[in-house]
């Protein structure tokens, strides 16, 4: 599934516990893992930090890393990028064959939603693989002498509106769950935006046929193996009920089906996708849309 992951290295204290959440990806056949230091040429480039003799820093937290990445059993290898390279991320994922981009976000703003640096943002609206967003779980724990253990897979969030792209984000829930992955919920929700006050009479009418669609993904996935799986279809703002439902039902990981190359466009119009993106307290995979179907040119 996931055979190669390229991952941005970040000198900060919360980097290390962060990619301790990586660890489950080895469950779903992740071996590889390319671990790439980026420098922003507006903060400093790789000539600049060996004058101001910053480089052995840099050099030892990326050791740290590598070793972390070690004692969960990846093999790991390390590259440095610097100077003004706009898409050298998804250059190197692409050239290396890499199934999966992995970058921690961790930072909040003010207001509660999430930071998304440049390279972040960068990576999410050209990338042509599916990219990991890796946030350790907000829960609490019951006892707050214990340690909150990062499980990606331990309870996996789909949310579909029954498009293209969702169908192809399902393939991907379909072989974690071949992989060992045991509780899903399947999400699709009503836009009270959209139903009211057009069409407020038929919320039954689609309630039915949306059901219907829903347990024959559920089915699919039983099909697999028997795992548990919940479909939920309810009324309201989309972000809102999906908030509630990652925090209700302590959610690991939110399965989305993206754009691909042209996630930008759903930013402008402050789109479903983007608004969990940038507000959800646990990680999200995001998985792109085919280009072809976009009209795309890959350019």
């Amino acid at each position: 599934m996931f055979n190669k992951m390229l991952m941005i290295s970040e000198i900060s204290t919360a980097f290390p516990e962060m990619i301790k959440c990586i660890d489950g990806m080895k469950v779903l056949g992740t071996k590889d893992c390319l671990l790439v230091q980026s420098f922003n040429p507006k903060e400093v480039d790789e000539g600049i930090s060996t004058y101001l003799n910053l480089k052995p820093m840099f050099d030892d937290n990326l050791k740290k890393q590598v070793e972390i990445l070690e004692l969960q059993g990846f093999n790991v290898q390390t590259r440095r990028v610097s100077g003004n390279q706009k898409n050298a991320i998804n250059h190197i994922a692409e050239s290396e064959a890499c199934d999966l981009l992995v970058i921690s976000t961790a930072k909040r703003s003010m207001l509660g939603s999430i930071i998304l640096d440049g390279v972040t943002n960068n990576v999410i609206n050209h990338s042509s693989i599916p990219v990991l967003l890796i946030r350790d779980p907000e829960y609490s724990s019951e006892d707050p002498s214990v340690p909150q253990k990062c499980d990606l897979n331990s309870h996996v969030l789909y949310l579909t509106d029954f498009s293209d792209n969702a169908s192809i984000a399902f393939q991907y829930v379909k072989n974690m769950v071949e992989k060992g992955v045991q509780n899903v919920t399947i999400l699709h929700v009503q836009d009270k935006s959209k139903i009211e006050p057009y069409v407020s009479e038929r919320l039954s009418e689609f309630n039915e046929k949306d059901t219907e669609r829903m347990e024959k993904l559920k089915k699919e996935l039983l099909d697999i193996r028997a795992i548990n799986v919940d479909i939920q279809i309810p009324y309201g703002s989309p972000t809102s009920e999906a908030m509630r439902v990652i925090k209700d039902e302590k959610i690991s990981l939110v399965v989305l089906g993206t754009q691909g190359r042209g996630f930008i466009k759903e930013v402008f119009m402050g789109s479903v996708s983007h608004n969990i993106v940038r507000h959800a307290p646990t990680s999200i995979l995001l998985i792109p849309g085919k280009r072809e179907q976009l009209g795309e040119s890959g350019k």
